[in-house]
């Protein structure tokens, strides 16, 4: 075989033997990434952009549940089932405990507790009473249809809890509903005069929620109606906000149609 020959047959390639290519090769001062580099770059792109996007919004994604048998959102026992989110990124075990099978809130810093799942068409009841009041330690509320993102304050309608205004729905961090639009009428007034009992003893709060429409009972009376609302689902919580308060049922069930 000639010199010519052994050199021709030297180039000839095998065709299933992969050609090997550096990740990077300078050629005339401009770079070459790799087929398979461009690949790996951008799955590894793709997993943490969708890792960060799980944490902030998976929560609020999920299709809200429509109760058909009772749901208590609290067990009695601990916060399963339950995330928390206060100014500061303070310590959560700092405001919100169970002991007794009661949940405990020192109403310091501002923030929430919510429920992981989300929940539309359902009858809540909630049984709560401030500890003890002094002036401007005496708000609390419930939150119900709370959407992403997690804040101070989200968006939802906030079931008052203040003393004295026990009654009144609130419209927070842009939610609204009809008549309720902008910022200087957010408050929902009570529609009745106030049926909250005093500090130490518990409160009912009844809440239906149907479509976009709210009511709301306190100790058994009709306090307020509003409709139109631009949620009609998501999560329920509890608020932190000055009042130290006890909460000992939360639990959703189905509408009575």
């Amino acid at each position: 075989m000639s010199k010519s020959e052994c050199r021709n047959k030297s180039e000839v390639r095998n065709p299933n033997q992969q050609q090997r290519v550096p990740w990077v090769i300078r050629n005339s001062g401009f770079f070459r990434i790799s087929d398979f580099g461009i690949r790996i770059s951008l799955i590894l792109f793709c997993a943490i952009g969708f890792s960060f996007f799980l944490d902030a919004n998976c929560w609020a994604e999920d299709a809200p549940i429509t109760p058909t048998s009772r749901i208590d959102l609290f067990n009695g026992k601990d916060f399963m089932g339950w995330t928390f989110t206060l100014r500061s990124n303070a310590e959560p075990a700092n405001t919100f405990t169970v002991t007794n099978g009661v949940i405990h809130c020192t109403g310091r810093p501002p923030g929430y507790a919510r429920t992981e799942k989300s929940y539309r068409d359902y009858k809540l009841t909630a049984e709560w009473r401030f500890v003890k009041i002094a002036p401007k330690a005496d708000n609390s509320g419930i939150f119900i249809h709370i959407k992403a993102p997690d804040k101070v304050w989200p968006a939802c309608i906030e079931v008052q809890g203040q003393h004295g205004r026990q009654g009144d729905l609130r419209m927070n961090g842009g939610a609204t509903c009809k008549g309720h639009e902008t910022a200087e009428t957010k408050n929902a007034d009570a529609q009745a005069p106030s049926n909250e009992k005093p500090p130490g003893e518990w409160n009912t709060f009844e809440v239906e929620c149907s479509g976009d429409a709210i009511k709301l009972w306190t100790n058994g009376k009709l306090m307020n109606e509003i409709a139109g609302c631009t949620a009609s689902g998501g999560a329920i919580g509890i608020q932190s906000e000055g009042g130290e308060i006890e909460v000992r049922k939360m639990v959703v069930e189905p509408l009575k149609r």
